[in-house]
């Protein structure tokens, strides 16, 4: 019994053939690591955020005109959230409740495309504009677009988390 255990325990040769199995072990890993990394980075979320750089960057500063001049206008949303969807309350500059003819909220995640839509709100008895949909827990991101006539009166994106119960985190 000794002696088997003697055998199995005492050191043995380190011979070119472990080294070798050593190094294919180690790059085999590294490797193969690599190769799922790289598949799971092709297969999701492509990281584009348009679809041309260099169309965007000439509209940049037209763009940031127009948002300085939207901003101007003083109007301004309170955002809240429940199972049943979105609601915006939209006041004017001097915090009465304002009315638009159009209220759009472009809903998206701040990675991946799966889950963007468009919600049209529309304007309750209360002066909230409500959007029906439910929104799925996590970090969203929301363009909302309010329109009277032809003027677009505002537009800014709103970051916030919704939690599992459909209310917003404050």
């Amino acid at each position: 019994m000794m002696q088997m255990i003697r055998a199995i325990f005492q050191p043995t040769e380190f011979t070119g053939k472990h080294m070798l199995g050593a190094m294919v072990a180690f790059f085999g890993v590294i490797i193969t690591v690599n190769m799922i990394m790289a598949r799971f980075a092709v297969t999701t979320w492509s990281g584009l955020v348009v679809p041309n750089t260099y169309v965007a960057s000439q509209q940049f500063n037209g763009k940031a005109a127009e948002s300085r001049a939207i901003a101007a206008l003083g109007y301004k949303i309170v955002l809240s959230s429940n199972a049943d969807g979105l609601s915006i309350r939209l006041t004017d500059p001097d915090g009465a409740a304002a009315v638009a003819d159009s209220l759009v909220a472009e809903l998206r995640r701040p990675v991946g495309t799966h889950q963007d839509r468009h919600m049209q709100l529309i304007r309750g008895s209360d002066g909230v504009y409500r959007g029906a949909g439910e929104l799925a827990e996590g970090e969203w991101i929301a363009t909302v677009t309010a329109t009277s006539g032809s003027q677009t009166i505002y537009k800014r994106g709103h970051r916030f988390h919704v939690r599992a119960d459909g209310s917003l985190r404050p």
